[in-house]
């Protein structure tokens, strides 16, 4: 298949593909006109490069899942080099949401501190006042009041 159609099939651009190539991460095979060519196996690579920068993969990530491919492994993570990989990123991972954790700590004692000043801050509210003689009331009791 041309350029083109293997573009369209993974879901990418003619533009991606030569950068891929340009990183030697797609094979750079010419027919007799000098045409870029590829095949299923090509597709294949770069549904495995999709699916780990879905992931969070940076392109270089991705080679030693390509490379385990093309030397005929049945998937790309069969690898020594790809478990490293997912172990590494693994680690990477777990240290942001470390980090995730300690600044959401952080960020709710700032919301606890901040409710306790804004709420020592509140004016007390003014003592009930009789409208007719403006005497202080106490407020009425539930005992005052029977049930019907």
């Amino acid at each position: 298949m041309r350029i083109g159609e293997l573009a369209e099939r993974a879901g990418t651009t003619t533009r991606t593909l030569r950068y891929y190539e340009a990183r030697g991460l797609l094979p750079a095979r010419r027919d007799a006109r000098g045409h870029r060519t590829f095949d299923a196996e090509d597709l294949r690579l770069l549904q495995q490069i999709r699916l780990l920068q879905d992931f969070g993969f940076g392109l270089e990530d991705t080679r030693p899942f390509v490379e385990c491919l093309r030397a005929g492994h049945p998937a790309g993570d069969s690898c020594p080099a790809s478990l490293a990989v997912y172990r590494r990123k693994l680690d990477e991972l777990d240290a942001c949401i470390a980090q995730l954790r300690e600044a959401r700590e952080r960020l709710g004692d700032r919301l606890a501190r901040a409710e306790l000043e804004a709420a020592a801050r509140l004016p007390e509210p003014p003592e009930p006042r009789c409208e007719l003689t403006g005497t202080a009331v106490d407020p009425p009791r539930a005992e005052d009041h029977p049930s019907a």
